[in-house]
């Protein structure tokens, strides 16, 4: 599209963002970093699902970036075996595993972590690789409160490491030359964004309470949440669907929506009102113990009046926009619309039905530095937090802890309004709820000792 090629060609040929590393350095800067060709000695701690995919983008970086995978971490050993096999493979090295990542934040040799725990897991474990002078890639959301997000920035700031959130769509080419479009004024002022969660999900059914596998150690995996018995309908991914590890859909694949609609908006600030509503359907309570909503639609508001929507859509659906959108954003300006639909965008002017901007099919458009040291595909984004490792600066991270913050922190809002069944306003100053002490109590948890989010990191 020759829209496209000239938007290109006058807003980011030449920008640094754009050269090196995912999007971190121009090849000059890149040049000049103090022991750039260091290695990098890395651990992953949750080594299932998301887990087993940073383990590939480590390995993959091995001689790109001179990335070393030493050690993998998981509180349930089953897949230690598997997963090391694989790693050695892939890099000719056998990594050391760890049950407890405790021991892997004592390794002297260990530079950096990445956790793909589940969510209750990501704050705490976060503070302890700060205070252990460990730099952490965290998945999103970057934690399972409002309370102890702030505290992970505070750990980040006061330790002085790199501390990236993964909303990979940060180091995308093509959603970064979006957003690029709507801060120039492309559909004029935008006054309203939207998020799109429409992910179909089955019962995943119930279970008695029973006793754990040998080889999960249970305590651990509890981590902050009070004791119950272990049940395996409450375990490995299912966690995501109880109110004590995970945060549903809505903060689950949702928070990557939005944190694309929080950045279209440009808002570096909490909204000042939230409303959210639904409910679990098509599953029956007696033969599921979900207790998260499948469907959720939730409503913020900013305090010039901008308006973000989000919706879940766990059942049967159709898609959104004439991409037929189901995990995707739309972005509406007083001069037109924008739909994105994974890394393709349209922008459309007034009533027009006929795109007049927008991504073309591959993204090889981008001009590119001769000296270019591209990330292999897809890891972009792990490539930008190795290279802001070297860098020893927070803003060479595309997505440093305090936007993922930001971004995290909206689904966590709409799970309390729906939890209590009502509208409330948020004050962002004070990260507090207006008059509204119940509120209040769920931006945090009470933490099973010794596995405490406190209020010094």
């Amino acid at each position: 599209m020759t829209q496209r090629r000239d938007f290109i060609k006058n807003t980011l040929a030449g920008t640094a963002g754009i050269a090196i590393g995912g999007l971190g350095f121009s090849a000059k800067s890149y040049a000049s970093i103090k022991g750039a060709n260091e290695r990098v000695t890395m651990a992953v701690i949750g080594i299932r699902g998301q887990g087993n995919g940073h383990i590939d983008k480590w390995c993959s970086l091995k001689s790109n970036r001179n990335v070393f995978l030493k050690t993998l971490c998981d509180v349930d050993e089953a897949l230690f075996a598997e997963r090391a096999k694989n790693v050695e493979k892939a890099i000719g090295t056998r990594p050391v595993t760890e049950w407890d990542m405790r021991r892997v934040f004592e390794d002297k040799e260990i530079d950096a972590v990445s956790f793909a725990t589940p969510n209750h897991w990501h704050a705490l474990g976060t503070i302890w690789a700060c205070q252990a002078g460990k730099h952490v890639y965290v998945e999103k959301p970057a934690s399972h409160n409002v309370f102890e997000g702030r505290k992970m920035i505070e750990a980040a700031r006061k330790y002085n490491v790199r501390v990236q959130v993964g909303f990979q769509n940060r180091s995308i080419a093509n959603i970064i030359e979006a957003m690029k479009f709507l801060h120039d004024g492309g559909i004029g002022d935008v006054y309203m964004a939207k998020g799109l969660c429409y992910k179909p999900r089955d019962s995943f059914g119930i279970a008695p309470d029973g006793m754990p596998p040998e080889s999960l150690h249970y305590d651990m995996w509890l981590g902050p949440v009070q004791w119950r018995p272990y049940n395996e309908k409450k375990g490995h991914y299912n966690w995501h669907w109880h109110w004590d590890t995970g945060n549903g859909d809505t903060g689950n694949q949702g928070p990557h929506q939005f944190d694309v609609a929080r950045w279209g908006l440009n808002k570096d600030e909490h909204p000042v009102s939230v409303y959210s509503t639904g409910g679990i359907y098509g599953i029956s309570p007696k033969e599921c113990s979900q207790e998260t909503p499948n469907t959720q639609t939730s409503l913020f508001t900013y305090e010039d009046g901008k308006v973000l929507e989000f919706e879940t859509r766990g059942r049967y659906t159709h898609g959104e926009s004439s991409l037929n959108t189901k995990i995707g954003n739309m972005f509406y300006g007083t001069e037109g619309y924008m739909e994105i639909n994974g890394t393709t965008w349209k922008a459309f002017r007034g009533r027009e039905t006929e795109p007049f901007a927008g991504s073309a099919e591959e993204t090889s458009e981008v001009p590119q530095d001769p000296t270019f040291r591209a990330a292999p595909g897809g890891t972009e984004h792990y490539a930008n937090f190795v290279d802001a490792i070297r860098s020893q600066n927070n803003y060479d991270l595309n997505c440093d802890i305090r936007e993922g913050y930001y971004s995290t922190v909206l689904p966590l809002l709409a799970n309390i309004s729906y939890q209590l069944k009502r509208e409330l306003t948020f004050k962002g100053k004070y990260e507090k709820f207006a008059n509204d002490p119940e509120a209040d109590m769920m931006l945090t948890r009470n933490y099973r000792k010794p596995y405490v989010v406190g209020d010094e990191v």
